[in-house]
């Protein structure tokens, strides 16, 4: 393991562990974004993560924002409960049957999706909310997991949240962010601006472990020999030479890592406009 100071390079990360809010806060957040129905991808075994599935769509009129209601890079930490009752081991036993099954989903009820998260400390303003899980992806011909039809979603932890911004510049280097917990970790690729693409894949790192702690502040992860485009990610199976820094820490870690994997790959809707046909890149991939 070597360790430098290389903070610098590292896209500023927006970390929103939640708040309770304020009325004018609730208020400016229902007013910007009408409910919507926001589909997310559910991956992790003896831990549930969601990753909402973002888009850009187009910029407003002075190109201040993206018109998208979907315009949010959000994980979410959190368990199924149905009749008062856990009901989550229904879906980690039924992947532990479909080995062979990557993308599992779920579909929401419309609700708006910034009122899980607000810029200060504390417990998320939206702790819950109902939707069904999906085997497969739900847009894509996904069925329905017996037990987990309209469940509660409840929210253990918002584990990233961050909304798109255009004057943004577009990240030149590949970079994610390293959620997890134990040793069940994945890496999300860190969304920008259009074209990009959305990326869930299992990882291990070699030589390091991080704690829980470590995770729940956050970990952004640089391959800083990889320009950030969709050819160049980081695969399934595949070793690199990265770099690790937690958030609030000045050390960068330089540590091989392991692609275990790849839960989900999307290209196509991260473009502008988005393009919904199997892109070249996808098709390659499988997805």
């Amino acid at each position: 393991m070597k360790i430098s100071n290389r903070s610098s390079c590292f896209l500023t990360l927006l970390l929103v562990t939640g708040s309770s809010g304020t009325a004018q806060q609730d208020r400016r957040l229902e007013e910007s974004d009408p409910p919507a129905t926001h589909n997310m991808l559910v991956v992790g075994e003896r831990t549930v993560f969601l990753s909402h599935l973002p888009m850009f769509d187009d910029l407003n009129e002075e190109k201040t924002d993206y018109t998208s209601m979907h315009r949010y890079q959000v994980i979410l930490e959190g368990r199924f409960i149905r009749n008062r009752k856990d009901v989550t081991n229904i879906y980690t036993k039924d992947r532990e049957s479909n080995p062979g099954t990557k993308i599992y989903t779920l579909q929401p009820a419309r609700f708006v999706l910034a009122r899980l998260f607000t810029p200060t400390a504390g417990a998320p303003a939206l702790r819950s909310f109902p939707a069904t899980i999906f085997r497969d992806h739900l847009e894509r011909n996904g069925e329905t997991i017996k037990g987990l039809e309209d469940v509660v979603i409840k929210v253990n932890k918002v584990v990233h949240a961050r909304e798109f911004d255009p004057s943004e510049k577009k990240l030149s280097q590949l970079e994610y962010l390293l959620f997890g917990k134990g040793d069940e970790l994945f890496l999300a690729h860190l969304i920008s601006r259009p074209p990009d693409f959305d990326q869930i894949i299992a990882v291990k790192t070699i030589g390091r472990r991080f704690t829980d702690e470590e995770l729940g502040r956050g970990v952004r992860m640089l391959l800083p020999e990889r320009s950030n485009t969709a050819a160049q990610r980081i695969k399934e199976n595949e070793q690199a030479k990265a770099q690790f820094q937690v958030a609030s820490a000045s050390q960068v870690l330089e540590l091989p890592v392991e692609a275990g994997t790849e839960y989900y790959f999307e290209e196509g809707e991260l473009a502008m406009p988005a393009v919904f046909s199997q892109t070249a890149e996808e098709k390659k991939s499988g997805f």
